[in-house]
């Protein structure tokens, strides 16, 4: 099967998003399926700035705001290129961006 672009999975954002996100905002589930997974990793990206390095407490904290598996969700932002990391440091180096 082939692997679902960002923008692909972004057609059905709102309702992925409806269908994940509690009323306020935090995480009812992690999606198992990679296209509707790509949708919330792309929301949890805009938690961090561009060009900004954070510790992994601090990736862990925001993260924390959204779903208690902090370690799960900072694990799938990595493997699919929302956030780089290199000793102990993340940045943010994909996901969409409002202009």
């Amino acid at each position: 099967m082939d692997r679902p672009a960002l923008g692909e999975a972004l057609r059905h954002r709102d309702a992925v998003l409806r269908a994940f996100l509690n009323e306020d905002g935090t995480l009812r589930d992690i999606p198992t399926k990679l296209r509707k997974r790509l949708v919330v990793l792309d929301l949890l990206a805009q938690q961090f700035d561009i060009g900004v390095h954070y510790e992994e407490a601090e990736v862990n904290a925001r993260l924390r705001a959204f779903h208690p598996d902090v370690a799960a969700l900072r694990r799938h932002l990595v493997e699919e290129g929302f956030l780089d990391r290199r000793q102990g440091r993340y940045w943010r180096s994909g996901g969409t961006v409002e202009l």
